[in-house]
């Protein structure tokens, strides 16, 4: 097997009816890598659809013996991970086929730490929308703590600096606080403003309970060390650009 440049990792729980299209869309991708999916217990037949998938050396497959949640499971994910960067995949999103080889572009030319991508939403059973919400060429922590614009399933990461910040706290936000945390250490995250993502929205999600998501959001901030104030301050420019990136 060539040398990897990319693992993906996809947490899986109950996503019989959308993971046979992630994993279509990862193995399409034009670049060297590995997909390591964590099944997190389902009790569907997630695993049904896998199994054929498994004839694919580039396919490694973990079932965890109780259900971890998405986090530790992303975090299972990337200790296992061999590539020289790390990206996510939820299971119910897909890529277009050449959003890793412009990311890894991406990557190099800056030699950038952590990228996303921007994306196109779809509603659960697949329809696209039309909808498209961009990401900025570059994002720095201050920027970050307007909104988070980086979806984890478009996100990359190197993978030597993905593996010091393990996801936290899943009842907030566990993806916004290890990319904030990233950029708090390090200068620059950098985007393709192009919609290589499609991203189902899913009812009852995190980010589809609005105000649920809100609270979450200003935990946050206070999780960072935010005080009041500032927290205050940054959760009014996440409420405008939520009113915008949705209606």
């Amino acid at each position: 097997m060539e040398e990897i440049l990319v693992s993906v990792v996809m947490p899986a729980y109950n996503c019989e009816r959308y993971i046979e299209k992630a994993i279509q869309s990862v193995l399409a991708q034009a670049v060297s890598l590995e997909l390591v999916i964590i099944d997190d217990n389902s009790n569907d037949g997630t695993s049904d659809v896998i199994r054929p998938f498994l004839q694919d050396e580039r396919v490694i497959y973990v079932h965890n013996l109780e259900n971890l949640g998405v986090a530790k499971s992303r975090n299972k994910g990337m200790e296992l991970a061999r590539g020289k960067y790390i990206a996510f995949l939820d299971a119910d999103d897909y890529w277009t086929e050449d959003k890793l080889l412009k990311q890894v572009r991406l990557m190099e030319e800056h030699q950038a730490v952590l990228s996303s991508t921007g994306r196109e939403l779809m509603d659960q059973d697949g329809k696209l929308s039309g909808k498209i919400i961009g990401i900025p060429e570059t994002i720095s922590y201050k920027e970050l703590l307007k909104g988070n614009v980086l979806n984890t399933s478009g996100v990359m990461v190197l993978s030597q600096v993905a593996k010091r910040y393990p996801m936290e706290q899943e009842k907030l936000h566990e993806d916004y606080i290890m990319w904030l945390s990233i950029l708090k250490d390090y200068d620059m995250a950098y985007g393709i403003n192009e919609p290589l993502l499609k991203y189902r929205v899913m009812k009852g999600s995190k980010s589809g309970n609005k105000l649920k998501s809100a609270a979450m959001t200003f935990g946050v901030y206070r999780y960072m060390g935010l005080n009041l104030f500032q927290s205050f301050y940054y959760f009014c420019f996440y409420a405008v650009g939520g009113l915008r990136k949705y209606f």
